[in-house]
C-alpha cells in the first residue's frame, strides 16, 4: 500500500502526483467517508496564500461534499488558528491546505482530529486505505454535504490569541517588526500585537500567490534583521507561510532561534510553577548548550524525533506543557493544541512585559554551542544506512569531537533532502566535519 501521509501530512510539487486536483478530489472523498463512519460530519478548510491554494480547495470541498460531510471555508488562516477553529466550530476535523514554509510551487495538506491535534495514524491509515483501494462513489442527493463560508473566523482568532496574554500587562513602549512571510498570518499579525500595546511595523504582508517565503519570514530572516536595526526595534518577529513556526530577532538583529525560545519560555514558567512535572520537549536536534542550560535550571529534558507531531507525542506521554523545535515549532499547550508562531510570540513578549528584561538580555542566560546543518538533494531512493563511506567519516569526525559534539544525520520527513548536522564547542571543527561528511554524497 503506498503511504502518503508524511510526517506532518502530504506535501510535494504542485502537478505532480500526489499533490493534483484529481488527488485531492479522491482525498477529500476518502476522508469525508472515514470521518462519517463515526456519524454525521463536519469539516473546515482552511489554506495559506499560495496561487495553488484555490484549486485544491475547490477539489477537496467536492470531495467532503460527495461524501456527505458538511464544509466550512475559511479562505487564508494559519494552520494553528485551524487548529483552534476546529474545536471551537464543533466540527468533525480540519484542514489546512499548505507547503508551510516551503516554497509557492509545492503544496500540501494537513489534518486535525476534532480535538484540534493532529489525524490519529489510525485515521490515516483508514484514509490511505481508502485512496489505494477504492473509487469515488458519491453519496445519495439528499445525503450530500453542504458548504458555508465562515465570516468571522479571523477575529474569533484574533480574539483567541489575545486572551493568551496576560491582562494585567502591556506591551506599551515596545517597538517591534513583525514578518508575515507574505503568508497566512498577514491579515492579523499587526492588530493583535498593536491591540495589545506594542508598536508595530510589518513587512512582507502583500501576498501574491507566488510570494510566499520567498526570501522573508522564519526561513530567510535577512530582512527582518536590517529593518529591525535599521528602525531601532526592540525585537522583530518572523512566522512561516503557514504561521506554525517563530524565529525572533534581537535588538542587534541577532536571529533567537525555536531552541532559544523554548528555554526563555521554560525558565518563566518553572518560575511561575507552570512547568508541568518541570519538563521540557525537544528533539534529537536541539541544542547541546539549551539541554545543559535546562538542566542547570533542573529542567528534564526529552528528546522526540524531529517533527512537531513526535513533539506533541512525547508532551502527551509525559504529561508536558512546553515543547518545541530550533525551526520554531514551538508547542504551548497550556494555551492551545498545536504549534502556534502567534501564540508563541505572546508568551514571550509576555516575559519581557512582566520582567522589565530585553530580549537580548534573555538571551544571555544560555550559550549556544556552534552548529552546522547542511541539506542535500537526494533521489527517492536513496539508502542511507548503505553509504559505508559516510558511516566511516562519522566515526572519524564523532572520534575528534570526542564527548564535546555531536553528529546526527537524517532524511527530511517533508522534502527530499538529507539532512546533516554537526554540533560541538569548536566552531571551526563543527564547519569543517560538516562539509566533510556533506562532501561523502556524490
Amino acid at each position: 500500500m503506498v503511504k502518503y501521509f508524511g510526517t506532518d501530512g502530504i506535501r510535494g510539487k504542485v502537478g505532480v502526483h500526489p499533490i493534483t486536483p484529481e488527488f485531492f478530489l479522491k482525498l477529500g472523498w476518502a476522508a469525508g467517508t472515514v470521518l462519517s463512519r463515526k456519524g454525521k460530519a463536519s469539516v473546515i478548510i482552511g489554506k495559506d496564500t499560495r496561487v495553488s491554494g484555490y484549486i485544491f480547495e475547490s477539489a477537496l470541498e467536492a470531495g467532503f461534499l460527495s461524501a456527505g460531510v458538511d464544509v466550512g471555508l475559511l479562505g487564508p488562516m494559519p494552520s494553528p488558528a485551524i487548529a483552534y477553529l476546529t474545536k471551537a466550530y464543533n466540527a468533525s476535523a480540519g484542514v489546512v491546505i499548505s507547503a508551510s514554509h516551503n516554497p509557492f510551487y509545492d503544496n500540501g495538506i494537513k489534518f486535525f482530529s476534532s480535538e484540534g491535534f493532529k489525524l490519529s495514524d489510525d485515521d490515516q491509515d483508514a484514509i490511505e486505505e481508502l485512496l489505494n483501494e477504492s473509487e469515488i462513489k458519491s453519496v445519495d442527493s439528499n445525503l450530500l454535504g453542504k458548504a458555508v463560508r465562515h465570516e468571522q473566523s479571523i477575529g474569533r482568532y484574533v480574539e483567541f490569541c489575545k486572551s493568551n496574554f496576560n491582562k494585567k500587562l502591556s506591551l506599551s513602549g515596545l517597538k517591534i517588526v513583525v514578518d508575515c512571510a507574505n503568508g497566512a498570518t498577514y491579515q492579523m499579525a499587526q492588530c493583535i500585537f498593536s491591540e495589545l500595546g506594542a508598536q508595530v511595523q510589518i513587512i512582507n504582508n502583500h501576498p501574491d500567490g507566488y510570494n510566499i517565503n520567498a526570501n522573508c519570514g522564519a526561513t530567510d530572516t535577512t530582512s527582518l534583521q536590517k529593518e529591525v536595526i535599521e528602525s531601532h526595534s526592540d525585537l522583530g518577529i518572523a512566522f512561516d507561510g503557514d504561521g506554525d513556526r517563530l524565529i525572533m530577532v534581537d535588538s542587534q538583529g541577532n536571529v533567537v532561534d525555536g531552541d532559544q525560545i523554548v528555554f526563555i519560555i521554560a525558565k518563566k514558567w518553572m518560575q511561575d510553577n507552570r512547568l508541568t512535572n518541570n519538563i521540557v520537549v525537544g528533539t534529537k536536534m536541539t541544542n547541546l548548550g539549551i539541554r545543559l542550560a535546562l538542566s542547570e535550571l533542573g529542567i528534564t529534558f526529552i528528546e522526540a524525533n524531529v517533527g512537531d507531531r513526535y513533539v506533541m507525542e512525547q508532551m502527551q506521554k509525559y504529561n508536558g506543557v512546553l515543547g518545541g523545535e530550533g525551526s520554531g515549532h514551538i508547542i504551548c499547550a497550556d494555551n492551545t493544541s498545536s504549534g502556534d508562531g502567534i501564540i508563541s510570540a505572546l508568551q514571550i513578549l509576555e516575559v519581557i512585559a512582566s520582567t522589565g528584561r530585553t530580549l537580548d538580555d534573555l538571551c544571555q542566560d544560555f550559550t549556544i554551542f556552534p552548529q552546522t546543518l547542511i541539506n542535500i538533494s537526494l533521489p527517492e531512493n536513496f539508502d542511507l544506512d548503505a553509504h559505508e563511506i559516510l558511516k566511516t567519516r562519522v566515526a572519524e569526525v564523532e572520534k575528534k569531537l570526542d564527548k564535546a559534539g555531536r553528529v546526527l544525520i537524517r532524511k527530511s520527513g517533508t522534502e527530499p533532502l538529507l539532512r546533516i548536522m554537526v554540533e560541538g564547542s569548536d566552531q571551526l571543527l563543527v564547519e569543517e566535519s560538516a562539509n566533510y561528511l556533506a562532501e561523502s554524497i556524490s
